[in-house]
């Protein structure tokens, strides 16, 4: 016992019953020295440092288990940890609760909390939504790595149709593995757009033709072309479905029955004009076909397959619901209230526009939108006044919620491309390791390359993309669990 009457630790591997509230302990994490006290530890005796308090009645076995490094003489533990966590992580003995300090990478904090065994409900709970954004991001980049590593790897075990199913939808889904895969994507893509132009064209009465009866088709040379397309498009489903790993997943997909509601009406049709004719009435099958050929604009939503800003905005406008709403809300408020102010101010002229309420919600729609096609307008001096008043206000409501919008689609972007980058970088990681072990292994002595046992003689050797997905791919899938694995440099971003 020293002087000031604080009680220190016993040696290692005494039989102290002296009681832990009074005793101090000294410990250095990352270059920090700090003095706890046993009263302040015994709070919380699940935790590492409070485990410290009677680590020492078990020899140097149980000190050595529970930190780095002890000086006997200073009677000092050693931490290899971030002094900057610890000052957060410490702060649950004061205060019953830890804040993550900004800068500190969550994964990382929750990485140590886990080491000083401190429970994750005492973080608050405006740190756990950190915590839990960089968790989805990280799963994000694990899947994408995993479905690099998947297209790398080869599984001998495999058969020959399970290999050629993988091969097919591969090469329909994604065009980075490949050129022939790039150039039907880009092929693809030139379909879709001279389908829609197509479909325009043979609306224009100049290039339409008169049938038996007189009235306007379109041209036949628009119909091979679109029958062509239409082909191409149904080719391509029909590979892909088959190709799937998960079928009834690639079914209700929202593209994929894009994909359906821009093919489906072309058959429908075809099976009408051949078919309807004998069941119906001939008007009512040339009114049903012509509705269902209306129903091929959907082959332009087909463009966000291939288009990563039309993902990225329909992404945006899904997350914007709410400012979305605003909008919607400040219009329907403005137009109910400027469309019977106008409605009113304008009773006094003899040649009004506004025949009703209803009728001016139109003229209020387009008056705050700033469209004005200047088929209904104000005549009188005050109903001038309220749609100079209107238009301003449309203004106004419009522009509020056109920033949060746009700040969702520029995050998200940005998150992509992060996303991308960083599934890049881990995959480079993985292989310097392996080049790495290989070169170790490379080193070694010609008895241990004789020691090895032989392959053997019906199983073929693994490619470079294999050994590469067997020895490293657990090199950041771990990160999602909650084993202890050495660090990488997800693990110790910034």
């Amino acid at each position: 016992m020293d002087g000031s009457g604080e009680r220190s630790l016993p040696e290692p591997g005494s039989q102290s019953s002296a009681a832990s509230d009074d005793i101090e302990i000294v410990v250095n994490v990352g270059g920090v020295r700090q003095v706890l006290y046993g009263d302040l530890l015994s709070q919380y005796p699940e935790t590492r440092l409070a485990e410290l308090i009677n680590c020492l009645a078990g020899g140097y076995d149980t000190i050595f288990s529970l930190c780095d490094d002890y000086d006997p003489g200073k009677r000092e533990f050693y931490f290899d940890r971030d002094p900057d966590a610890f000052k957060c992580v410490i702060e649950v003995y004061y205060f019953g609760e830890v804040h993550m300090k900004k800068g500190i990478c969550p994964i990382c904090f929750k990485n140590e909390m886990d080491f000083w065994k401190v429970d994750l409900k005492f973080l608050d709970d405006c740190c756990k939504s950190h915590l839990s954004e960089k968790r989805e991001e990280l799963e994000e980049i694990a899947r994408r790595v995993q479905l690099i590593l998947d297209d790398l790897g080869v599984d001998a075990a495999e058969g020959r149709w399970r290999r050629c199913q993988k091969c097919v939808w591969k090469f329909l889904e994604k065009p980075e593995s490949s050129c022939p895969a790039r150039v039907v994507a880009v092929l693809s893509f030139l379909l879709i757009l001279v389908s829609s132009v197509v479909m325009c064209m043979g609306t224009i009465p100049e290039l339409q033709v008169l049938d038996a009866e007189g009235n306007r088709v379109e041209h036949p040379t628009l119909e091979n072309v679109e029958t062509a397309c239409i082909g191409w498009f149904t080719l391509e489903y029909l590979l892909r479905l088959f190709s799937s790993p998960n079928k009834l997943h690639f079914a209700l997909s929202f593209m994929n029955i894009v994909d359906v509601l821009a093919i489906l009406p072309f058959y429908v049709s075809l099976t009408l004009t051949h078919l309807g004719a004998r069941m119906m009435e001939l008007t009512n099958v040339q009114q049903a076909v012509q509705a269902l050929r209306i129903m091929r604009i959907a082959r332009i939503f087909k463009l966000a397959r291939h288009s990563s800003g039309l993902q990225t905005l329909t992404y945006a406008l899904k997350r914007s619901f709410k400012e979305l709403g605003l909008l919607l809300m400040y219009l329907a408020v403005g137009i109910f209230v400027f469309s019977a102010l106008g409605y009113t101010m304008e009773q006094s002229h003899p040649e009004t526009l506004f025949k009703s309420i209803p009728q001016s919600f139109w003229w209020a729609i387009i008056t705050m939108t700033t469209v004005g096609y200047g088929d209904i307008y104000p005549k009188t001096t005050l109903g001038k006044l309220n749609a100079a008043i209107s238009f301003l206000c449309g203004v106004i409501a419009i522009a509020l919620p056109i920033h949060p919008i746009i700040n969702n689609f520029v995050r998200y972007y940005n998150k992509q491309r992060v996303l991308e980058t960083a599934a890049k970088h881990e995959l480079e990681l993985m292989e310097l390791n392996s080049s790495s072990g290989a070169e170790g292994k490379t080193g070694g002595s010609r008895s241990d390359l004789d020691n090895l046992p032989p392959e053997p003689a019906g199983k073929e050797a693994p490619s470079c993309s294999s050994r590469l997905k067997l020895s490293h791919s657990d090199t950041f899938i771990p990160l999602l669990t909650e084993e202890k694995h050495h660090r990488t440099r997800l693990q110790s971003c910034k």
